[in-house]
Order: C-alpha cells, then structure tokens, then sequence
C-alpha cells in the first residue's frame, strides 16, 4: 500500500476509479497525528501566503482528506470547498468544519471536480493526486474551476531531501524526483523547496506514522535514524523537504501547459 500512495496511484486506476489512499483511509486516526506532526514551523504555510494568497478570495482544496487544512483557509477566505473521493472522510471532514459557516466539503475527485467552470480563486492540493506524469486529467480540471489569474499550489514530499527522500527512494527505487519537477517545469509551474521539521510528542507516535508511510523494513531503519538523533525526552524532530510547484491560470496569453481553453477540457468519467 505504501507504494501506490509515493508513486501517486491514488489518483486513479487504469479505469478510471479512485484508487485508495494507503495511508488516511485505513489509518485515519494515525494520520491525524502526523497531520498536527507536519511542518510544526509553518514554513509550507509562509510559501503558499506568498506564492497563492487566500485572505479574501474562494478557495478550492483537492484531495482535502478529513479536513486538515480547511479551518486554516477559512480564517481569512471568503469561501472554502474540500473536494475528497472517500465517503467516509467526507463525513469526518463536514464535522471537522461543521462551525464553520463559508466551508462546504464535497464529494468528487481531481478528475472530476464538481464545480462551475472559473468559480475559484486559489486551488490547493497537499500530497494528493498531483505526482508527476499522468496526472494532465486533473491539470485540465483545475485550469477548468480557476478563474483567470487564478492559482494552482501543488505540494508534495521532495524526495530529493534528506532523511526522508533517502527513506522514499528505499521504497522507490524507479522513482526520479527530477523527472517530477522537470514534468511541472514544462506544464508551466515555479518550483519552491522547503525544508520542514516533523515534530511527535512521543517515540510511540513516531513509530506509528513511520509505519503506515514505509515499508515494515524501511520504517525500521528510518525509526533507528531519528532515535539516534533523538537522544532526549522533548519530543522527536525528522527533516522533511517538500516541492511547493506553483503556476496561474492566465488572463490572456496562453502560457506552457495551459489550455487555450477551460470551458471543454474537463474528462469524461464513467
């Protein structure tokens, strides 16, 4: 499972159906924990505050999960919408915001949003469908629902970074994270590297979010790696690079990557 979740068949099978995340949909409550572990500097956040602002504007989150990420948009945005394929985190997304009066969490999925052609202004989508090669359906889809102007804000692990690139590669050895970027690189996006710090309150949470990203054998390794650099009782700190690829939807001229035009190039789904 850990495979299909770093290699991006989560996105969609041969088919055309969903194919299951490995991680959130059979392990929520543990992903939970690494969710509140991830970035605990907020320099992902700082990134996309520069690069696709949403104070004041709609926003899309793709492949929003539980729900993680949408109180932190709906703090400034004018409106929210998570879109997730998996019913049952749909369900725990809408009770996450349930307070919230300007979010909506929507079933669908990156090839299909559902939602009226250019009614976003920000799309954002966070180790979700967007890995490279073969994901154009969803590029299509999100040129579709951004207004012109509009921004993409893509954010996936750097498998390039050290530890943990190091530990994805273990489990990927076909994997090129230069073919990656070169891939956004022609569809017209800006790269941001970002280096983040994963933090856990415990050693067993630490175990337990390794486990359900690595193989049982690469998840040992990567275990005794951090322990090693984690000598105290204050908690247990990983390096964590991440890609932030960034790209607008033009106003005029078509760019690279760009379709001349969104109103048709949404796919057909069965």
């Amino acid at each position: 499972m850990w495979q299909a979740a770093r290699r991006g068949l989560k996105a969609l099978s041969r088919d055309g159906g969903v194919v299951p995340s490995p991680n959130i949909w059979y392990y929520p409550d543990t992903y939970e924990l690494e969710n509140r572990a991830q970035d605990v500097d907020g320099e992902i956040w700082r990134v996309l505050d520069r690069e696709s602002p949403w104070a004041g504007r709609d926003v899309l989150d793709l492949g929003c999960g539980d729900g993680f990420h949408l109180p932190k948009f709906a703090g400034t945005a004018r409106s929210v919408i998570g879109v997730e394929p998996h019913e049952p985190l749909v369900h725990k997304a809408r009770r996450r915001v349930s307070g919230s009066g300007n979010v909506r969490v929507l079933t669908g999925s990156a090839q299909r949003v559902p939602l009226p052609d250019a009614s976003v202004d920000v799309v954002h989508a966070r180790t979700a469908y967007f890995f490279g090669p073969g994901c154009e359906p969803g590029l299509r889809e999100t040129d579709r629902v951004l207004r012109p102007g509009g921004v993409l804000a893509i954010v996936d692990l750097d498998a390039a970074a050290e530890p943990y690139g190091r530990w994805m590669r273990e489990d990927l050895p076909h994997y090129d994270p230069r073919a990656v970027e070169d891939f956004f690189e022609r569809n017209g996006f800006r790269c941001h590297r970002v280096a983040t710090r994963w933090r856990f309150e415990s050693r067993a949470e630490l175990e337990a979010v390794l486990k359900i990203e690595f193989s049982p054998a690469v998840a040992q390794r990567a275990i005794g790696d951090v322990l090693r650099h984690n000598g105290n009782d204050d908690g247990y700190t990983v390096p964590v690079g991440y890609r932030v690829h960034v790209r607008e939807k033009p106003t005029g001229l078509v760019l690279p990557g760009h379709s001349a035009s969104s109103s048709s190039i949404s796919p057909r789904m069965p």
